[in-house]
């Protein structure tokens, strides 16, 4: 085992003794021998399985067989969640098959950031998160189940469905993917023409013309983005089965491995000899094996919220600085979009999951003693899915890259680290995606440039006002001030100033995710502004300073200039009012910093005091 991941995997372990201990407690008193059902009344139980066929409820009453709950967040203007229309009843026949039940136990809200993206439902985006695990809860909460089905795909998604599955933590739960769209217009080429949108060189029609062919059927977007970068961990976390996470939907394989998810499931419950529940799953190795992954490949920066909180959920505390010595400790090992000009597709072609598993393994990058929803270890994770005469098989996967330019070796990476790094100073401390950057440091003092909300850039770019070296600072975008939204649409008109040769990066209390590409973006500053970060004095003209290679963010002003400052006051009322934003008030007064997974679930006594 590497040294570095061992060290930090034992420091999370003792800073997490106590949590993990009472986790473990709770999940342990949920525990019942036998159906969870047979805890309810007979007019509990005659409500639970009212709606069922004559079978089905001869199969419950009889105490002897499983029943597994489906929670879906399937909606189909979601091109990624869409698929799971036809799960359920696939789902229902393959667990039928074998003598136990599934019922739809309930859905989850999925909402599209790329739909979003820019407009006044991205507020909403984050705190969707915890809605979505709460949401996992209730249907849970009918006490009707002996294990879990998790259906879903993108960016809150998928960690709002694993907190609310480990607050159920004594069920056995797989999660089931649904996989990537085929591929179609290559990032790179999307990204082109978007710049060109921006500067004004094509119009409207060209512009949904090439988004059209990039995202252009059912399936996850392509690109490595949080979707994608959400199934990628969660395989490497021991939830989905062994090289499932991209396989392309409507395919024989893909029916083929959901039908299987679901037949697993039944194997894991406490009906069997091999009980193996979430919570147990899901421990402090497991959380670095999902973290090295992460930065091996150059996923999406929203997980040091997500993952944050995933980890708490569980009783595991785990930070930024975990995050910035494991990408310290571990090679970058793909380049996909927007890290490169490959897709998941392409990952996929050059070896994939199987590949990924073997070069963190042999390298001793991973933890290999580590429980699975397949049984103990992570060997049978360097398989691969096939089908054979009709016959769902793993065999062994590709022990080298078949495309060196998109899956490189741990002998030969792309670059020595996993391209994070967390920045700190009197700014606060930030995240910065440098796997992205043309050079593998970043180092730019230059004046600042203000913004109090992220659609005042525009006018400012289309004015020649951004033609020079700056700082851009986009504040009052933090969890606390309006839910912490991504900022993409300044991802264009920054990387037109690059390439015009301006020294240009961001600094934000905001989110600019998975997409984060070539402009240097020191994103979730905290403390954020709206609670009183320094963020708040920051005039336009300050020399701010980013260095990666010293981990600094500096405002570089005497501290008696800001002491005597009186900090902005944000204007937010736009973005508290309409598109249900005034239902999130309570939310937002009680989400925790970015560093603490910007999360409203652990709320406390001790904070309301």
């Amino acid at each position: 085992m590497n040294n570095q991941i061992a060290e930090i995997t034992q420091r999370i372990i003792e800073r997490s003794k106590d949590t993990r201990k009472a986790y473990l407690a709770k999940i342990e008193r949920a525990r019942r021998q036998g159906p969870f059902r047979g805890e309810l009344s007979c007019g509990n139980l005659a409500h639970g399985f009212a709606a069922c066929g004559a079978e089905e409820k001869s199969d419950l009453r009889s105490m002897t067989k499983s029943n597994i709950a489906i929670v879906s967040a399937y909606n189909d203007m979601l091109s990624a969640h869409q698929p799971y229309e036809t799960y359920p009843a696939m789902i229902k026949d393959a667990i039928k098959q074998v003598g136990s039940v599934a019922q739809f136990a309930g859905g989850v809200p999925a909402m599209c950031d790329g739909v979003t993206q820019g407009n006044a439902g991205m507020d909403l985006s984050l705190m969707s998160r915890d809605v979505i695990a709460q949401s996992a809860a209730v249907a849970l909460s009918h006490n009707m189940f002996d294990g879990a089905l998790m259906l879903g795909i993108c960016d809150k998604i998928v960690p709002g469905l694993l907190m609310g599955a480990l607050s159920f933590g004594h069920l056995p739960t797989v999660f089931v993917p649904a996989g990537p769209m085929p591929s179609g217009l290559p990032n790179k080429e999307k990204a082109r023409v978007r710049q060109e949108f921006a500067e004004g060189k094509v119009g409207r029609d060209a512009l949904l013309e090439a988004e059209s062919q990039s995202y252009h059927s059912a399936g996850t977007c392509t690109f490595y983005g949080t979707a994608n970068s959400n199934q990628l961990v969660v395989e490497m976390m021991g939830l989905h089965l062994p090289g499932s996470s991209f396989v392309n939907p409507g395919t024989p394989l893909r029916d083929a491995l959901t039908k299987a998810a679901a037949v697993q499931t039944t194997r894991l419950t406490d009906l069997t000899d091999n009980y193996t529940p979430i919570g147990h799953i899901v421990d402090e190795k497991a959380m670095v094996n999902g973290l090295v992954a992460l930065l091996a490949t150059g996923g999406s920066t929203n997980h040091t919220m997500h993952l944050i909180a995933v980890a708490r959920s569980a009783g595991i505390l785990i930070n930024w600085d975990d995050f910035s010595e494991i990408s310290n400790a571990v090679p970058l090992l793909t380049r996909i979009y927007p890290n490169g000009s490959a897709d998941i597709n392409h990952f996929v072609a050059a070896g994939g999951m199987a590949l990924l598993f073997k070069q963190l393994l042999d390298a001793g990058l991973m933890h290999n003693d580590v429980k699975t929803i397949c049984g103990d270890g992570l060997d049978r994770y360097t398989k691969e899915p096939r089908l054979e005469d009709g016959e769902l098989v793993w065999r062994d996967g590709a022990d080298t890259s078949h495309d060196p330019e998109v899956f490189a070796s741990v002998a030969t990476p792309f670059k020595p680290d996993g391209g994070l790094s967390v920045l700190d100073g009197n700014l606060g401390r930030a995240v910065i995606k440098t796997s992205a950057l043309p050079t593998p440091h970043c180092h730019i003092k230059a004046p600042a440039v203000v913004f109090e909300d992220q659609f005042e850039l525009d006018g400012a770019f289309k004015n020649g006002e951004l033609n020079k070296d700056c700082i851009v600072v986009v504040r009052f975008q933090g969890p606390s001030a309006i839910g912490m939204p991504e900022l993409h649409r300044l991802t264009p008109p920054l990387g037109v100033l690059q390439d015009r040769g301006y020294k240009v990066a961001l600094v934000t209390d905001g989110r600019m995710s998975g997409a984060s590409g070539k402009v240097p973006a020191a994103i979730h500053v905290t403390p954020e502004a709206f609670n009183g970060g320094l963020l708040a004095k920051v005039h336009t003209g300050d020399m701010v300073e980013l260095n990666t290679q010293t981990g600094e963010l500096t405002l570089c002003v005497e501290q008696a200039e800001l002491d005597a400052r009186e900090p902005a006051v944000a204007q937010l009322a736009s973005h508290h009012e309409g598109m249900g934003r005034e239902m999130f008030g309570g939310m937002r007064s009680v989400l925790t910093g970015a560093e603490e997974g910007a999360c409203s679930l652990f709320y406390t006594q001790e904070q309301a005091k």
